[in-house]
C-alpha cells in the first residue's frame, strides 16, 4: 500500500516528466508504468485524442479488456466509474475549457478505490494541462511552420523577380560591402558569382572602377539621400554599349540611409531608338525649313536671272570694253544663281529624296569616277593614293551619280582632314560576315573626330570646320542617299590619327534583272 508521502513523490516525479516532455507524446509512455507502480494501480491506461479529433494516440500498460479504448471522444466528457471482476474501472476525461483532450483510464481494487480517487484527479489535472499546453505548442509550431514557408516562398518569389530583371543588381551597406547580387550580375564579360560576391567588399569586386570615384559616389547617396544616375561607356564586349547605373537610397527604417541600390541597364538600343527620333524630328524641321528657303528665294531668284537676261540682250549696244567687263560680271551672277539653286534643290533633296532610277551598276567603276573628280581637286596635290578594288564584284542595284556623290563627299572630307597632306586609302570588297552585300572602305590620317562628335556628324548642319567652309548638309544627305539604296554608314576614328568610314551596300543576286 502506498503512503501520501510515496504517492506525493510519485506525483511528483510525474510532474517533472511532463515538464520535461511539452510537445512530445512520446512522455506519455514513461508516464503510465511509473503511475500504476507508484500508485499500486491494477492497469493504468491514457488515450488522447488527435488533432483531426476521431482518432486517438494510446499509451498502455497492459490495458486488458476492462480498459477497452473507447473511440468515441464525445464520451469522454464525464468521469465514469464501474466495478468488473478485476476490480474499479476509472475512467476519468482530460477536459479544459470544455474540450475533451483525452481520457485517462485506471483499475484499483475495491478497497483502495477512495485513496486512489483523489491521487488520480491530480494526476488527471497534470495530464489535462500537460495535453492543453502540447496542443498550444503544436498550435504554435504549425503556425511558426506555416509563417516560416510562407516567407521562404515570399523570399523565393521576390528573389525570383530581381533574378529575373533585365537589370544588373546589386546592393551595399554602410561598410561598402555587398547584402545582395542578382542573376544579371552573374552574367557577361566581367560577370562576378554570387558566392564569390556575396559579403565581400564592393571595390574588391568591382576593381575596374577607380575606388575612390566609386566611394565618392556611395557616400553621396548615403549623405544626401537622393538618387544618383550617370551615364557609361563600355567597350568590354568588342562594341560600343551606353548603360546607365542608378544608385538609390534603401532605409530599413525611418532613420538614416543603410544601404545603397545599384541597379546597371543596358540603353543601348534605347540611345540608338533616341537618336533615331532625333532624327526624324530634325528631318522634318529641315523639311518646313527647306520649304520656307525654297518659296523666299525662288521669287528673287528668278528676278535676278530676268534681269541677267535683259542685260545680256543689251551688250551687244555697249562698247567692247564695257561688254567685256560686263560679260564677266553676269557670268558671276549666273555662277552664283546656279550655287543658290543647288542649295535650295539640296535641301529639298535631303528633306524629302526623290525617288531617282537604279539599275545594274559596277561598284568599282563609281568608286573610280569618285576618284578622277576628286583627282583634280587642288588640295589632292600633296596627297598619297592607296587604291585596292577587288575585282569580280557583283553588281549593285543602284544610282551612279548619287553614290558618286556619297564617295566624292566622304573623300573631300577626308582630304580636308588630312589639311593636304597625308594618306587616302580606298578599298572594295564584300563583307565578310555578310553574304550578298559590298563594302566600300575609305580611311585617311587625318585629325579624326572627337568621340563626342561621332554621334553627331550625320546631323543636319553639324560640321566641325571653319564658318564658311561647310554648310553641314554633305554628309547628312550623303546618309539619306545610301539609306535610299538600303545601305548604311559606319565611322570609327580615333583622335590624332585618322578616320574611317565605311559604306556597306546590298548586292544584286546572280540572277537578279535589275528589277527594284
Amino acid at each position: 500500500m502506498t503512503s501520501p508521502v510515496e504517492a506525493a513523490a510519485v506525483l511528483g516525479e510525474i510532474g517533472a516528466i511532463l515538464a520535461s516532455g511539452i510537445g512530445n507524446h512520446a512522455v506519455l509512455p514513461m508516464v503510465v508504468p511509473r503511475l500504476r507502480a507508484g500508485l499500486g494501480l491494477e492497469r493504468c491506461a491514457v488515450w488522447v485524442r488527435t488533432r483531426a479529433g476521431d482518432a486517438f494516440h494510446l499509451a498502455a500498460d497492459a490495458p486488458g479488456p476492462d480498459l477497452e479504448v473507447v473511440t468515441d471522444v464525445t464520451a469522454w466528457e464525464q468521469p465514469h466509474e464501474t466495478v468488473g471482476d478485476g476490480g474499479m474501472v476509472v475512467r476519468l476525461p482530460l477536459v479544459t475549457d470544455g474540450k475533451p483532450l483525452g481520457l485517462l483510464g485506471a483499475v484499483v481494487s475495491v478497497t483502495a478505490a477512495d485513496r486512489v480517487r483523489t491521487e488520480l484527479e491530480i494526476v488527471r489535472n497534470m495530464l489535462a494541462l500537460w495535453l492543453a499546453s502540447t496542443e498550444l505548442s503544436e498550435d504554435l509550431a504549425s503556425e511558426v511552420a506555416r509563417r516560416t514557408r510562407e516567407i521562404d516562398a515570399h523570399r523565393r518569389f521576390t528573389a525570383r523577380i530581381i533574378d529575373s530583371l533585365p537589370l544588373g543588381l546589386y546592393v551595399i551597406d554602410r561598410e561598402y560591402r555587398i547584402q545582395a547580387w542578382n542573376r544579371k550580375r552573374e552574367a557577361g564579360l566581367q560577370g562576378v558569382s554570387r558566392e564569390e560576391a556575396m559579403g565581400r567588399r564592393v571595390f574588391d569586386i568591382l576593381h575596374r572602377q577607380p575606388r575612390d570615384l566609386l566611394q565618392r559616389e556611395f557616400d553621396e547617396v548615403f549623405a544626401t539621400g537622393e538618387i544618383k544616375q550617370i551615364d557609361v561607356t563600355s567597350e568590354a564586349s568588342g562594341s560600343l554599349r551606353f548603360f546607365r547605373i542608378s544608385k538609390i537610397p534603401m532605409r530599413l527604417d525611418d532613420a538614416e540611409v543603410t544601404h545603397v541600390i545599384t541597379l546597371g541597364e543596358d540603353v543601348t538600343q534605347w540611345k540608338s531608338m533616341h537618336q533615331q527620333i532625333t532624327q526624324t524630328e530634325k528631318l522634318a524641321a529641315v523639311g518646313q525649313l527647306a520649304a520656307g528657303v525654297m518659296h523666299e528665294l525662288n521669287n528673287p531668284l528668278a528676278t535676278i536671272g530676268a534681269c541677267v537676261e535683259a542685260l545680256t540682250s543689251r551688250m551687244p549696244d555697249l562698247p567692247p570694253a564695257d561688254q567685256q567687263m560686263l560679260d564677266e560680271y553676269l557670268r558671276i551672277v549666273d555662277s552664283e544663281l546656279e550655287r543658290c539653286n543647288a542649295i535650295v534643290d539640296g535641301l529639298l533633296d535631303f528633306s524629302h529624296p526623290k525617288a531617282q532610277a537604279k539599275q545594274p551598276e559596277a561598284l568599282n567603276q563609281i568608286v573610280d569616277d569618285a576618284l578622277f573628280l576628286v583627282r583634280h581637286h587642288d588640295a589632292f596635290r600633296n596627297i598619297t593614293l592607296v587604291r585596292r578594288l577587288a575585282p569580280g564584284l557583283a553588281p549593285i542595284h543602284g544610282n551612279a551619280k548619287q553614290l558618286v556623290q556619297v564617295f566624292l563627299a566622304i573623300m573631300l572630307n577626308a582630304i580636308d582632314a588630312m589639311e593636304g597632306r597625308g594618306t587616302l586609302t580606298v578599298t572594295t570588297g564584300c563583307h565578310p560576315d555578310r553574304e550578298g552585300e559590298a563594302v566600300v572602305t575609305i580611311s585617311d590620317t587625318g585629325l579624326g573626330i572627337p568621340r563626342e562628335d561621332l554621334s553627331k556628324i550625320f546631323e543636319p548642319f553639324f560640321t566641325t570646320k571653319v564658318t564658311g567652309r561647310g554648310t553641314g548638309l554633305g554628309l547628312s544627305i550623303c546618309y539619306a542617299m545610301v539609306q535610299e539604296h538600303r545601305g548604311r554608314i559606319v565611322v570609327d576614328s580615333t583622335p590624332g590619327s585618322g578616320s574611317t568610314f565605311r559604306v556597306f551596300l546590298p548586292l544584286m543576286a546572280p540572277d537578279a534583272d535589275g528589277a527594284a
